[in-house]
């Protein structure tokens, strides 16, 4: 492996991850609004070959998903190479490797005390998903990575941005001008989001994501080593594989290969283990007697032991058998939150949320910044899911992004005339704060908004008392509830400070049948 005349595997490795990372930025980059009504690519497809998301959704489903297939082909990858996705592929991986001049490790994290952790998880997170508590969404890698810079990162960079360069617009002397305008309609053209974001739970997803790099402080890749569910799912896959490394018998005193193993995957005997392994091949490169290797084995090969505490496993897969029990006591199995609008396309809320990876790719889509990060509206196994807030922004009628990136289709993907027609919840006014009923004053912001080709807003003439005391007469709004399909442009253009006259519910959903709105008719009014 070091014939000079041929570049080291080491190095591309390195490459592999330098191209997986560049892949997934673009990715990133591009899963936005950029004037077209439909993504050109596949911005999904990194989340579409993770293979707990799609153990674990398929779990909770009760079928497999075949938009997870590509899943499946990174599991038999796994099955001849190893762990290798966490070494050539992840790009968390990758950005956890690159801050080590940043946050470099106290030592060098021989212990392996907190190995079975991951594996605790695992058997949690598919128990719970069986049962009716999804939540890998909250821990996997990926996830993990685009929640935090969707919400938070993404929409700071681009505030600032625009404050450095209206700044320097403003201020600076025209020479600069000449480089600074230039290069902000550069960067707004690849780089920077269609418009800015404000997004609820932001600070907790970067606090979150920050965690993951500052634990690097205690061992280098502690959380892939120790937490990962998805590197425990890999590792479960790579006991079983092909590829193996062999170091050599008659190393004397040196300990080069297990102090630069970022994985702490070779143990004093010198013993390489396939489950912690993610064939980066540092001890390859800088082994000096080049005594090691890596070569293909028959299925007969020695299978190492997890090293797993039966009881605290056991533990780990009863608690996530009898919390999702636990759910079913709460006021929201009875009555769910009104302010639970979901996407339109969504599928029933079960299985939804047992889809939705909380990954945040719809938020970040969302032309009218109206997808937002729920927080317990639908419970502990709804946080991190998308909700619409009327207030902060709205469901663009003729949008149909959100559908489009979805990776497991707990969006399902519409075309326009049927998103059109998908009711996500029903309008309502406060008449104790809307203008024309509670004031006499003229206001009609929120028909003028509404998007339906038949008005679902309209209007009645009524004889109102002003605050001055004069009779006047006003244009009232009312409600048609058959033409009203919850987008909520309504509440977010009400020209009220504060809470909106408006106010959007998810009553009449169409995914419920039980939200059904009152048939006014069949009632006698």
């Amino acid at each position: 492996m070091k014939n000079p005349k041929s570049m080291p595997l080491y190095y591309w490795r390195r490459l592999s991850q330098l191209a997986f990372l560049a892949l997934f930025f673009f990715l990133f980059i591009h899963t936005d609004y950029a004037g077209s009504d439909e993504i050109k690519y596949a911005v999904n497809i990194l989340f579409r070959i993770d293979p707990l998301l799609a153990l674990c959704a398929s779990v909770a489903a009760g079928f497999f998903i075949m938009l997870m297939l590509p899943a499946v082909f990174t599991l038999l990858l796994t099955l001849l190479f190893g762990r290798f996705f966490c070494g050539w592929v992840c790009p968390m991986g990758t950005l956890l490797d690159g801050c080590q001049t940043i946050i470099p490790a106290k030592g060098q994290g021989g212990e392996k005390k907190y190995r079975a952790v991951k594996f605790y998880i695992l058997g949690f997170l598919l128990v719970g998903a069986w049962l009716g508590l999804p939540l890998a969404g909250f821990v996997d890698p990926f996830s993990i990575l685009v929640r935090g810079l969707s919400l938070a990162v993404d929409p700071a960079l681009n505030a600032l941005s625009t404050t450095f360069f209206t700044y320097t617009y403003q201020q600076a002397p025209a020479w600069l001008n000449g480089l600074t305008e230039p290069l902000y309609t550069f960067l707004k053209a690849t780089i920077l989001p269609f418009t800015q974001k404000y997004y609820e739970l932001a600070l907790l997803s970067l606090a979150i994501l920050l965690v993951v790099f500052l634990l690097e402080r205690l061992e280098r890749r502690f959380f892939c080593r120790n937490i990962c569910p998805l590197g425990a799912l890999f590792a479960v896959t790579a006991r079983y594989a092909l590829l193996r490394g062999k170091a050599g018998a008659k190393c004397g005193t040196c300990r080069t290969c297990q102090d630069v193993c970022r994985m702490g995957a070779i143990d004093a005997a010198r013993t390489i283990s396939p489950l912690d392994c993610n064939l980066c091949l540092d001890c390859v490169h800088h082994c000096p007697g080049s005594k090691i290797s890596f070569q293909f084995k028959g299925l007969s090969a020695q299978k190492p032991s997890f090293n797993l505490s039966r009881r605290t496993f056991t533990g780990a897969l009863a608690l996530g058998a009898v919390l999702p029990f636990f759910l079913k006591s709460r006021t929201l199995a009875l009555h769910a939150d009104p302010l639970l609008i979901r996407p339109p396309g969504a599928l029933p809320e079960e299985d939804f949320v047992g889809r939705c990876v909380r990954c945040g790719e719809c938020m970040k889509v969302c032309i009218g910044n109206g997808l937002q990060p729920a927080f317990l509206q639908g419970g502990l196994e709804g946080m991190f899911s998308p909700i619409l807030k009327a207030r902060t922004g709205y469901c663009e009628y003729n949008c149909t992004l959100c559908g489009q990136v979805c990776p497991t289709g707990a969006i399902r993907k519409l075309s326009a005339p049927d998103k059109q027609k998908e009711k996500i919840g029903n309008a309502m006014f406060d008449k104790n704060r809307c203008l024309p009923y509670a004031k006499g004053i003229p206001c009609m912001v929120c028909e003028e908004h509404c998007p339906t080709p038949d008005k679902a807003i309209k209007f009645r003439e009524a004889v109102v008392e002003n605050s001055r005391g004069e009779q006047v007469t006003v244009k009232q709004p009312y409600l048609v509830d058959e033409l009203c399909v919850g987008c909520g442009i309504c509440e977010t253009k009400c020209p009220l400070s504060g809470v909106s006259a408006v106010i959007v519910t998810s009553a009449g959903e169409s995914r419920n049948p039980a939200q059904a709105l009152p048939d006014t008719g069949k009632m006698g009014y």
